[in-house]
């Protein structure tokens, strides 16, 4: 239970302390040290100031109960008007560190030839540089490419050209030539990066007792150049080969081998049902897939090869999930991974990467549109270097930091992490298990992570179960967030367990290689808000018409991003592109914007927080996914039903998406039991489309808004459940 607020920092009483789980011995000791550190801010001092000297106090412990933490903070901006203020601030760049940090010293090496005598310092001008970085692409890329571990083996003519114009996102980088997972793999001596470095670190769930493993870059070489070998023998230059597992160690390993030896990586979430296997395999002609035979998960054996050979019928490799022998039996013509491995054998060590220009295909991922099939998304070599220079950028990923972010490859977040690592000069850290309890946080310690992704349900699993208690999370310096909206309550618990470092929140798409909105390290933070856009990246917010805002209004509306955007897509596999990201989007500055599709709001303070999808997409637990596709599977889920509707409900108090689903019944007389009807509907969508995905509310309703050309008006539906849910709530 949280304690009650007070209307002030100065009002908190010892009683208040106690009741928040501090002990009576110290909860004078504690108060006491409180008022002192709130005293500095100065007499009437505004809440963000208040906090500030609170939090750089260190008043507040990881080790204090989450009910005191919520006593401070929520009292100390209890009288902050959000209407005139905006979001409350919970961090704040330090003007000494700022200065350390990638981009600063970046902006403390060149800002004052850029930007001449506006330039202050990184904190003061980080805006003016912010701007530079979108009118002067080339410049800002030419810098931040010396950063990164890229190795050209024909150096690009030019950083941008825009005189092809039937590419509306530039030509980036023409005529560079090089192989993107070579640069993943060579020692770097401008990140201090050789082949004793740690390349991954990882724990095996059930081993949560032992030590850490480690794996050296030169480890990890051979490891990669024995896979693409073994590939050699069975496949042709730039064939599609598919993974489906877990991000392991392995996964890694298969993920560059195939990049490195000039093949194309097919991602597919562990997660998905047969169906949804099958079709990502037909979409991207795979010529084979990579798998286990389960997935560890909190101590269960989920099967995972039942259901690939249920979807495909192409070539598997199957890799156990523990131990050296197999779980199940092989379909003919499927390999264990062992006798993959075999195939390698005589193969010189020494291999010639096949090396291609940027914009060749590297990588297929998937994105749910609003057309019910999975939108087949291309990425080129541009793409892994945009995921290195924004994490680069924005989470401040630096050589030997320890990256965690428990995610999959077959989601944007698996191939953005490993990058972001092995560009950087960085560890990626991975847990062979469920990240959803305490065994994860304390790999997280032992790890001696730094940097620490999550996505918001993720949080709340840990708060819930008090998964972070006992365990010492102060080596971590700066935190991620993504995938869906962010709990404000849920992240005053994460960033008090690390001693309120800075939360990043990110916002993006798989189309963009990166996000488009996220955090900065010399920016102040606000929880469930976004600090400003991505560096060099452009965009207006759109009214009804199509017509931008000024850039400096508080407003709400859809984004129009700058089309000239570095790592973003130009083509699609199986869609009009032109037609899906511009497609009757206005111009702006003699350029036709590119849809994002999301509605944000941009807040007082400049803040920005993501209201939902302009379009049917929802996003359900960090996943994407259109309404069409859920309501494909919900229509047959039972033969009395004429259609349904699917939306999602963003809660009041934010926090994750919950999915909605209405439904008209054939006889509109009918009395149907609502229970009965979403047990069928989970089991459904769990069977035939994704296991993950959790109803919420059902509703049966006589018929559905349309517009005159018969298009169902899912936007409506949305609007009068939440209201209704919203009434309900009051009573």
């Amino acid at each position: 239970m949280a304690a009650t607020a007070r209307g002030s920092v100065w009002e908190i009483q010892p009683g208040d302390v106690g009741a928040a789980g501090l002990g009576a011995a110290d909860a004078g000791a504690f108060l006491a040290a409180l008022r002192s550190a709130a005293a500095t801010a100065g007499p009437g001092a505004a809440g963000d100031a208040v906090w500030a000297a609170v939090a750089a106090a260190g008043v507040l412990r990881p080790e204090h109960p989450h009910a005191l933490h919520q006593l401070v903070y929520y009292s100390v901006y209890a009288g902050w008007d959000r209407a005139t203020r905006g979001p409350p601030p919970y961090w704040f760049p330090s003007p000494i560190d700022s200065r350390q940090t990638n981009l600063g010293r970046l902006m403390e090496a060149n800002g004052p030839k850029l930007l001449g005598p506006a330039y202050k310092d990184p904190i003061t001008s980080f805006n003016l540089f912010y701007k530079f970085s979108v009118e002067n692409q080339e410049v800002y890329w030419s810098m931040v490419l010396k950063q990164l571990a890229v190795k050209f083996q024909k150096e690009p003519k030019s950083i941008l050209s825009t005189s092809d114009t039937s590419k509306k996102g530039g030509t980036w980088l023409q005529g560079a030539v090089l192989n993107i997972a070579e640069c993943c793999l060579l020692p770097c001596p401008s990140l201090n990066r050789t082949d004793d470095s740690t390349a991954i670190v990882w724990r095996d769930e059930g081993h949560d007792d032992y030590p850490v493993n480690r794996m050296s870059l030169k480890e990890l070489r051979s490891q990669v150049i024995t896979a693409a070998n073994a590939l050699d023998t069975m496949f042709h230059k730039g064939d599609p080969i598919a993974i489906d597992m877990p991000m392991t160690c392995n996964a890694v390993i298969i993920y560059l081998a195939i990049i490195l030896g000039g093949f194309v990586v097919v991602s597919i979430a562990d997660s998905f049902a047969p169906l949804e296997i099958g079709t990502r395999m037909g979409v991207s002609k795979a010529k084979a897939i990579f798998t286990q035979d389960f997935i560890i998960r909190g101590g269960k054996k989920v099967p995972l090869y039942s259901r690939v050979v249920q979807g495909s019928s192409s070539k598997a490799v199957v890799i156990p999930a523990t131990g050296d022998y197999l779980g199940v039996t092989l379909r003919n013509g499927d390999m264990s991974w062992k006798d993959f491995l075999c195939r390698a054998s005589g193969r010189s060590p020494i291999y010639s990467p096949v090396y291609q220009s940027v914009d060749a295909l590297t990588n297929i991922l998937f994105s749910s549109g609003t057309t019910g099939e999975p939108k087949a998304i291309p990425w080129s070599q541009l793409s892994p270097i945009r995921c290195a220079a924004d994490t680069w950028a924005h989470m401040d990923v630096r050589p030997q930091d320890i990256f965690c972010w428990p995610t999959n490859l077959g989601w944007v977040m698996g191939p953005i992490a490993l990058y972001a690592c092995l560009l950087n000069g960085a560890t990626l850290a991975l847990y062979h298990g469920s990240p959803l309890g305490r065994d994860f946080c304390k790999f997280v310690q032992d790890a001696g992570v730094t940097l620490l992704g999550s996505v918001p349900s993720l949080v709340k699993s840990w708060k819930a179960g008090n998964c972070v208690k006992g365990l010492d999370w102060t080596k971590i310096r700066v935190l991620g967030t993504t995938g869906e909206s962010s709990d404000i309550d849920d992240n005053l618990w994460l960033t008090s367990h690390t001693s309120y470092k800075p939360i990043v929140e990110c916002c993006g798409g798989t189309e963009l290689a990166s996000s488009y909105i996220q955090g900065s390290l010399l920016q102040p933070q606000a929880f469930g808000a976004f600090s400003g856009a991505s560096m060099s990246t452009g965009f207006v917010i759109l009214d009804e018409q199509g017509t931008p805002y000024p850039d400096d209004v508080p407003c709400a509306g859809e984004v129009g991003l700058f089309p000239l955007h570095f790592g973003a897509t130009n083509w699609l596999l199986n869609a009009d592109h032109d037609k899906v990201y511009f497609g009757g989007m206005p111009i702006y500055n003699g350029r036709q914007l590119r849809r994002h599709g999301d509605i944000i709001q941009r807040t007082v303070g400049g803040y920005y927080i993501v209201q939902g999808r302009a379009d049917d997409t929802m996003n359900l637990g960090g996943i994407k996914t259109s309404s069409v596709e859920i309501e494909r599977v919900c229509n047959r889920a039972d033969e009395r039903l004429l259609e349904t509707a699917a939306v999602s409900i963003k809660p009041a108090g934010g926090g994750p998406e919950h999915l909605a689903i209405l439904a008209v019944l054939k006889d509109r007389s009918a009395q149907y039991d609502v229970n009965l009807l979403k047990s069928k509907f989970q089991k459904a969508i769990q069977k035939n489309l994704n296991p993950l995905f959790k109803v919420s509310h059902v509703k049966v309703v006589p018929e559905f808004p349309r517009t005159a050309s018969n298009k169902l008006l899912r936007r409506v539906l949305r609007d009068q459940l939440k209201q209704e849910l919203s009434n309900h709530s009051k009573l």
